[in-house]
């Protein structure tokens, strides 16, 4: 059976990690999500086969490339690749110790705080997802976004207030306690909950091409 790309991969791993980051095995990845073979890549590229050649081993000695099958050009057998995902994701865990988690900050305010438990959850969703591929099974998880204003610190205050009661009071009636009375994990499957708000980046307008004749 001829493999196909998985939406998303986790890269935890510092060899697969440092394959991927080279310009031109980004854009050989890119060119991969449907099995192609060193020579067709190096054709839309506008790169020398041989080197192409040479990033296409790498990324397949990494496990980024898969082979895909085999076509007959004359008398040579040429070998198509595949890639393994149609994106990446460079978890925390390729930096080891030094990667954050979620005691870094105990400022539940501070963006530092925030940017651990992103990490944290990068980390666990990459562990959880690649255990629940090995047994074909899919991963129960809950995403929630949404883009909201304010215009006072005070509003956002208020904000912060209601939504903390509000999700202590759903977690209170719709879950199982966490802990029994002897200290001991509760009965039932744990989850982690994690609740985010942070300024958004200002949206980055177009920028006209004017070597295709944008306007100036």
């Amino acid at each position: 059976m001829q493999p196909h790309p998985v939406d998303i991969e986790c890269i935890g791993e510092l060899e697969p990690a440092g394959a991927l980051l080279n310009p031109l095995r980004l854009e050989i990845l890119a060119g991969a999500r449907e099995p192609a073979s060193a020579t067709e890549i190096a054709g839309r590229l506008g790169e020398p086969r041989q080197k192409v050649n040479y990033h296409v081993r790498r990324l397949a000695r990494a496990g980024l490339l898969v082979a895909a099958e085999q076509r007959r050009k004359g008398n040579l057998i040429e070998q198509r690749y595949v890639a393994t995902a149609r994106s990446y994701v460079l978890t925390p865990g390729v930096i080891g110790p030094l990667s954050a988690g979620s005691e870094s900050s105990a400022d539940e305010q501070s963006a530092s705080r925030l940017l651990a438990l992103t990490c944290q959850i990068q980390t666990d969703i990459a562990r959880a997802l690649g255990e629940a591929r090995e047994q074909a099974k899919r991963l129960p998880t809950l995403s929630l976004a949404s883009e909201i204003r304010f215009i006072s610190a005070q509003q956002r205050a208020a904000f912060t207030r209601a939504l903390r009661d509000a999700v202590a009071r759903v977690i209170a009636s719709h879950t199982s306690p966490h802990r029994g009375p002897d200290g001991l994990a509760g009965p039932g499957r744990p989850y982690r909950l994690v609740v985010g708000c942070y300024p958004a980046p200002p949206a980055q307008e177009p920028v006209p091409d004017r070597s295709r004749g944008g306007l100036s």
